[in-house]
């Protein structure tokens, strides 16, 4: 098994003339030709940059994309750094777990984020401006060389090294540093296309942040290593944009979260997403409302997925022929899957609700510097999800929630996610919602409802969920908060939630 940036190259020498990337940050486009010898001049100028790690703060791009395959032609591990969250204390956090210096960024994020840089950033736009005639012709004349040739003047090392740095999204506690290995990503990249059918001839939209792994395994790897073409736009926030790039590229493949999908379905108009095969949805459950808003407008099923960052993401997929409407699908190949009590780890059978834990060469090789919280996820191989499911008798799964979105309300435990999802199904089709839980001195939790806005008759919704949940699951109170915090990914931030419900809980706001 090849190192990730060996298989691009490879793909890149068999599809030189193939459109690579249309890059929409700069209005340029690549084709594979191009974008190799690009990461050849790139890989010169990270070569010269001290220490194992490099941090990389870029928006989805082909500078994003060139400073990964860059760094790893350099045999150093790129540390993925979220923008969208706090740029400056992310990339302080970054520095602090990982113990490296330099970032390479961009003048026009910064500008565009209105931050001043700190020291030991790296700007591409002063590398772009450096580079000379004489780089680019040696970078030019590489790319010509034979295969084999090429391979021998980079970085060469085993599937098991470490490709990427990533941080889990802090939405429920701190962000702990992912190590990724070559033959983790792989493993996703090499057993999706098995699934359904994608080739050289894809058109994929490329939106999603590379650093989350959803953007970075299946935007990036995925079409890069299958010789597809990326679309590649920094702001998938900007629903029109994406929709009319979607149209006017003839886009075949789109993976999103259910909350930028709710957003493309409202700005879109029919047509927009005509040359669609595939639509898969992941990183958080998919409401009702959204699948059935995308397929009576465009005529296409959004399939959901289940993943996590430790597992390169994907565990579990719908897809064309293999689609249970409500499930996360079924495990794809090389994945084994367990479902085990909460208590004891005694493995359950089929419609039991357990634990989900997985093995396979998805499951990643750590927590970078965190021993205690590696031995505590992974044991004798097996990675521990910390989401409760049940597997039903046509091996389809099913996601009942994350552990630590379960709360006890006066000795029961109520799922807050299935909460949520009744909720959702009953409040009007453009209103938000989240479910939280505050502490109550007499019966542990109290479960409360944050609304996105309060346009709706309170009275009737509450009404309805009485007759459909018991008594303790059912909301004690309603918050408005006009804009729900949300992670880059597209993510509710549920720690961010919780913060202002049990605010205007102490302070008696409704």
């Amino acid at each position: 098994m090849q190192q990730l940036h060996q298989r691009f190259i490879q793909t890149a020498k068999k599809h030189s003339k193939r459109m690579a990337v249309y890059d929409k940050a700069t209005n340029k486009d690549y084709t594979y030709g191009k974008m190799l010898i690009a990461s050849l001049i790139l890989k010169h100028h990270i070569g010269s940059i001290k220490g194992k790690y490099v941090g990389i703060l870029l928006p989805t791009s082909m500078g994003c994309m060139l400073a990964v395959l860059g760094t790893l032609m350099n045999g150093k591990i790129p540390v993925m750094i979220n923008y969208a969250t706090g740029a400056i204390e992310n990339s302080r956090y970054a520095r602090e777990k990982c113990q490296f210096k330099t970032i390479l960024t961009s003048k026009k994020l910064l500008e565009k984020l209105n931050l001043e840089p700190i020291d030991h950033m790296v700007f591409v736009e002063d590398i772009l401006a450096s580079v000379t005639t004489l780089s680019k012709l040696k970078a030019a004349l590489i790319s010509k060389l034979p295969l084999s040739v090429i391979l021998n003047l980079l970085h060469k090392g085993t599937p098991d090294e470490i490709s990427v740095i990533l941080f889990t999204s802090g939405s429920e506690k701190e962000p702990k540093a992912v190590q990724l290995s070559h033959r983790n990503i792989l493993h996703n990249v090499n057993a999706i296309p098995t699934l359904v059918h994608l080739d050289h001839n894809d058109v994929f939209m490329s939106i999603l942040p590379m650093f989350h792994v959803f953007g970075l395994t299946v935007d990036f790897w995925l079409p890069l290593l299958l010789g597809a073409s990326m679309v590649t736009y920094p702001n998938p926030l900007e629903y029109k944009t994406v929709s009319d790039f979607a149209r006017s590229y003839k886009a075949t493949f789109i993976a999103a979260t259910p909350s930028f999908f709710y957003g493309y379905m409202q700005k879109s108009t029919p047509g927009d997403f005509a040359t669609v095969r595939i639509a898969i949805a992941g990183a958080d459950k998919l409401p009702d409302k959204v699948y059935d808003g995308f397929l009576k407008k465009h005529g296409i099923p959004i399939y959901e997925g289940y993943g996590a960052t430790e597992t390169s993401p994907v565990i579990s997929t719908n897809y064309p022929g293999i689609h249970k409407l409500g499930s996360i699908g079924k495990p794809i190949p090389g994945v084994q899957l367990r479902i085990v009590d909460v208590n004891t780890d005694k493995i359950l059978g089929n419609n039991e609700e357990g634990k989900i834990i997985v093995k396979g060469d998805l499951v990643m090789e750590g927590y970078l510097h965190d021993l205690e919280e590696t031995s505590l996820r992974i044991r004798n191989g097996w990675y521990d999800t910390g989401d409760i499911g049940i597997m039903d008798d046509d091996g389809y799964l099913w996601h009942r929630g994350r552990l630590k979105r379960f709360v006890k309300v006066g000795g029961e435990m109520v799922s807050l996610v299935k909460v949520e999802d009744v909720l959702s199904r009953l409040l009007p089709e453009n209103v938000i919602c989240c479910v939280v839980d505050v502490p109550n001195p007499t019966k542990g939790s109290d479960v409360v409802a944050a609304v996105a806005t309060g346009d709706f008759d309170m009275h009737k919704i509450l009404k309805q969920l009485k007759k459909e949940l018991p008594s303790i699951a059912v909301p004690r109170q309603f918050y408005v908060i006009e804009d729900i915090p949300m992670m880059a990914s597209g993510k509710v931030n549920f720690r961010a939630v919780e913060t202002i419900c049990r605010e205007k809980n102490i302070n008696g706001e409704k």
